[in-house]
């Protein structure tokens, strides 16, 4: 399990409002999911991807809209 990066206090408690604890955690989501969650902003989805890309993980892929 590979710990969160520090993140700015509202962005923490988005992350652990959705059980979000750790890298894997997030990668099980779509950047746009986790984008539109109260507290995450710009800043720190750069900071999220960047640590992802970092540890070989990435966000959840998205569904084609068919």
């Amino acid at each position: 399990m590979i710990a969160l990066p520090k993140l700015a206090a509202p962005a923490k408690r988005a992350l652990t409002s959705k059980g979000v604890d750790s890298l894997d955690d997030l990668s099980l989501y779509t950047r746009r999911e986790v984008e539109s969650w109260h507290g995450v902003g710009p800043n720190a989805i750069r900071v999220l991807q960047n640590e992802l890309t970092k540890h070989h993980l990435a966000f959840e892929e998205e569904e084609p809209s068919t």
